[in-house]
């Protein structure tokens, strides 16, 4: 603990990330990460956590807070769910959130978005979920085209800025974040302006390199919880994303 602890501090000291208050302008959506069972419910699947955790507790809450908020007002929300057929894993994880099981399906606390008639949910079969947002276009004559129904929601909404919630901090938020930048400075969004990672409500998952050791893994699948979460900060900052510790006009 003390050795992570000072990796950590020392990871603050060396790459340092600023988290702001952050105004939401009046045509901002909510974009949540694989918030499902598989990944956030105690013991609900061989990536989820063995026992309660505190950061995916608040993540959770937040999340459902800020989402009731958002439709209050009417504002868009869109929620990726993590979901692997029984014949496509994803490796190199252990089976997680195979169809069927119901590790694929939102926490109980977000249940409540799949019965919105006007919140997008996108199942996705990769850790990216801009790519996992990725179609074939069904229309005759157009075999071999494709299009993105995140852009799709995006442009459609005409949104300024996204927030982006969810899990993990470092691999699936990191993943969209990084991509939805490049996409939105390629022209694919075309009104999109910001996009911003509300940190209160994302998390990652604890396996110190003791622990990975101890299950009969290699060294490199360590992944202690508060390096990995910062690590994934810094990189979605050091890109252009907003790291927000407070929403205003929520």
């Amino acid at each position: 603990m003390a050795a992570v602890e000072s990796t950590l501090e020392g990871l603050r000291r060396e790459l340092p990330v600023q988290l702001v208050s952050y105004r939401l302008p009046s045509d901002a959506g909510l974009v949540i990460v694989d918030e499902v069972n598989g990944f956030c419910a105690v013991g609900g699947g061989n990536l989820a956590p063995p026992e309660p955790d505190a950061q995916i507790a608040q993540m959770v809450d937040r999340t459902d807070a800020l989402a009731r908020a958002f439709r209050a007002k009417k504002r868009p929300v869109l929620a990726f769910l993590d979901t692997h057929e029984p014949d496509r894993p994803e490796p190199p994880y252990p089976p997680h959130c195979i169809r069927g099981t119901g590790e694929e399906n939102l926490v109980p606390e977000l249940v409540w978005l799949e019965h919105d008639p006007d919140v997008t949910l996108i199942r996705k079969d990769c850790i990216n979920g801009f790519v996992g947002a990725i179609e074939p276009a069904t229309a005759r004559g157009q075999h071999g085209l494709s299009h993105n129904k995140l852009c799709d929601w995006i442009n459609l909404h005409r949104l300024e800025a996204v927030v982006v919630v969810g899990i993990c901090t470092d691999i699936c938020v990191m993943d969209l974040v990084l991509t939805l930048l490049s996409a939105r400075n390629h022209g694919l969004v075309p009104t999109l302006r910001d996009i911003v990672v509300y940190e209160p409500a994302c998390a990652t998952y604890d396996l110190p390199r003791a622990a990975a050791e101890r299950l009969g893994l290699p060294a490199t699948s360590a992944h202690p919880k508060w390096p990995a979460h910062h690590m994934g900060l810094y990189f979605m900052a050091s890109r252009g994303a907003i790291l927000a510790s407070e929403l205003d006009g929520v």
